[in-house]
């Protein structure tokens, strides 16, 4: 009798500096948003898993936050959310921009990356924004700084060698169980995902410091009138200046926030929605520890 092809799963984290493009890699590979995306450092606050399953093997993806010098509580824990994942994974994919020279971030996580274990995969990601000459240089300056474990240039938006980095990863996991269902994307419960559609919006449509002082959480999602899915959220922020803005003359703002994220939550949850915001103060959040714990971000559970 032929021996059955082996399965392998494992944990693969994602880390480099803020807006390299860790969600929209993750995205990619799955197909679906499970990871809010924007122009905006700091987009991401949590670690995120995205699960990908083929029949062979199933790959748990941790899309940590962008490491970045902290300015606040909500910094620290965001920081060490990246960090805690880098000794309890299979493999970490170390993201760069191919668009940018090795930086002062870069360097600091590479000698972070001296005390991991598991191997270092180096993604050169945006390659679709470079001449392709300009490739080789920075391969071999980051060669010089690490002995990776294999070095894949690729666009996370066009496509460009992803598929080739993902055999390889499967190639490279052990043989282990499948964790998550067939059809599970991510771990996180529809709260988190739907609250952070909600943030993803605000930061597409909002400037300067609103965006970094904005928490989303979704207080109610259940019960249906005509129809539709009921979903209640509460937007915070740190000054009643920047709750004007939210807002926006007439509730302008608030209104076009409501409409852009319904539609993407509608497309994540495959039914008809109803979607109410309210805008509020809560001074000084991202410093207040006890807060941060109350909207999801103890550091108590990174340990």
């Amino acid at each position: 009798m032929p021996n059955e092809p082996k399965h392998r799963s494992g944990f693969v984290a994602i880390i480099g500096r803020p807006n390299v493009g860790k969600s929209t890699f993750m995205n990619r590979i799955l197909g679906e948003k499970v990871a809010i995306m924007s122009p905006k450092a700091q987009t991401t606050r949590n670690k995120i898993n995205g699960i990908y399953t083929q029949p062979d093997a199933q790959i748990v993806f941790v899309d940590t936050p962008g490491i970045h010098k902290p300015q606040n509580e909500l910094d620290e824990y965001m920081d060490q959310a990246a960090l805690s994942t880098l000794n309890q994974v299979d493999a970490v994919l170390f993201m760069v921009a191919a668009d940018e020279e090795p930086g002062r971030g870069d360097k600091w996580i590479l000698n972070e990356l001296e005390k991991v274990k598991s191997p270092v995969y180096l993604l050169i990601n945006k390659i679709d924004l470079v001449h392709p000459d300009d490739l080789l240089p920075l391969i071999t300056e980051y060669s010089k700084m690490r002995d990776f474990n294999e070095i894949f240039p690729i666009s996370a938006t066009m496509g460009n060698n992803v598929d080739d980095l993902l055999a390889k990863l499967i190639a490279d996991l052990p043989e282990g169980p499948q964790y998550y269902p067939d059809d599970e994307l991510t771990d996180h419960p529809e709260y988190f995902v739907v609250g952070e559609l909600i943030r993803e919006k605000i930061l597409e449509l909002s400037h300067d410091e609103v965006p970094h002082a904005v928490a989303v959480v979704v207080e109610r999602m259940k019960d249906y009138v005509g129809g539709k899915l009921q979903i209640e959220a509460n937007i915070f922020v740190e000054r009643p200046g920047q709750k004007a803005i939210i807002i926006g003359k007439g509730g302008s703002m608030l209104k076009q926030i409501g409409i852009k994220a319904r539609r993407d939550i509608e497309t994540l949850l495959g039914e008809k929605v109803n979607l109410k915001l309210w805008v509020k103060v809560q001074k000084n959040w991202r410093d207040n520890n006890a807060y941060l714990r109350t909207l999801g971000y103890n550091k108590k559970d990174l340990r």
